[in-house]
């Protein structure tokens, strides 16, 4: 068993659900756990270890690799440490055909093995930097409102690059697309189910609605296409309305997920509803449903760090993702990221969630490769 297999499978071992999807006071609930975990760990082969409280309970876990002469620039290493939910079993580990199967295998305790361990190998090697810092934060709060990066950012923390553990099999990829959750309101007048006539129905005209954003919108938004991403989508997935069947309903409510391209933005996207509705002859109150934003990534693939990470991995061009991280955070905070890291985001969320043993250590081999090629 190599030593990132080691650590990867006691990470597992150790529940770190997001809060968000589980009753108050679940023993699975929370990040602090593996936090301390990774503390006590780092520390034993000399890192430099705080802990920063981002939420009661909560915090991130800052690993530092000073280097041998005067800092004159900084590499994040940043994964997270939170997972979605699973049964008890999903929590031990098991290795099987090559595989390691259990809750946070590829998202993203496999990142934060890979990153964990290559940052101690170069601790202790001839190759330790001369001039550059390499931080890892082990951050809270990905799978809900990121407020372990967002944290992290307000905290003042700057670095040159950062590199956001995900799985990406091993790519790098400079451009992810934004989320923004938007719920619709329509409103009628309620009557007695036996006299409609007398109403208004709300479910009605969302319908209507619904069958505009899910065609007419869908077709606008494939004119506009990025390089890396594609095109933006649209999604209506929660719909709610009426009291009971007797009853016109007096009022509808219906979520979307509107997958976003670099440019867009709230505002511009809930203008762009409102116009198409309103060609329709319909209108409905929009109101935004995310806790925090949610922006698109893109990062410049010219800048010399960024060029450095490609030509250290193997790999001509950056590739993008439909899918949003903490890398967005970091870079509206001033750090320019990438997304990398072992494992295929196909398994994340997944019952049986499982990362290649292979590209496991193959992900921790280029990242050294990479932190021994700074100066």
């Amino acid at each position: 068993m190599t030593r990132t297999e080691k650590l990867l499978a006691e990470l597992i071992a150790l529940p770190s659900v997001n809060p968000a999807f589980l009753p108050p006071r679940h023993p699975h609930a929370g990040e602090k756990l593996v936090a301390d975990f990774l503390a006590v760990t780092a520390a034993r082969t000399g890192l430099v270890v705080e802990l920063q409280q981002v939420l009661a309970g909560r915090f991130n876990v800052i690993i530092r690799l000073l280097p041998r002469g005067k800092i004159k620039q900084t590499i994040l290493l940043a994964p997270h440490l939170d997972t979605v939910g699973g049964d008890g079993t999903q929590f031990i580990p098991r290795r099987k055909h090559g595989r390691l199967y259990g809750r946070g295998a590829c998202d993203t305790k496999g990142s934060v093995a890979a990153m964990l361990t290559a940052l101690s190998e170069l601790a202790g090697s001839k190759s330790r930097p001369q001039t550059t810092e390499v931080v890892f934060v082990g951050l809270i709060d990905e799978e809900h409102a990121q407020a372990g990066s967002r944290a992290l950012v307000a905290s003042g923390f700057r670095a040159d690059l950062a590199i956001i553990g995900e799985p990406t099999k091993l790519r790098a990829v400079t451009a992810h697309k934004g989320t923004l959750w938007l719920e619709l309101v329509t409103h009628g007048r309620a009557a007695h189910g036996a006299t409609p006539h007398l109403g208004k129905n709300a479910i009605l005209t969302m319908a209507r609605i619904v069958d505009v954003l899910e065609t007419d919108y869908a077709v606008q938004l494939r004119r506009r296409k990025h390089q890396q991403l594609g095109v933006g989508t649209v999604n209506v997935g929660k719909i709610s309305g009426g009291a009971q069947p007797n009853i016109v309903p007096d009022s509808c409510t219906i979520a979307i997920d509107r997958r976003t391209l670099p440019g867009e933005t709230e505002i511009s996207v809930r203008r762009e509803i409102t116009a198409l509705l309103r060609a329709k002859k319909l209108s409905a109150k929009i109101f935004s449903a995310k806790l925090a934003p949610a922006l698109p990534l893109e990062t410049d693939p010219r800048l010399p760090l960024v060029r450095q990470f490609l030509r250290a991995v193997d790999q001509r061009r950056p590739l993008g993702v439909d899918y949003f991280c903490d890398a967005a955070v970091l870079a509206a905070g001033g750090i320019p990221g990438l997304v990398f890291g072992p494992g295929d985001i196909a398994q994340a969320h997944t019952a049986d969630e499982w990362i290649s043993l292979g590209a496991l250590e193959r992900g921790k081999e280029l990242l050294l490769n990479f932190l021994k090629s700074l100066p």
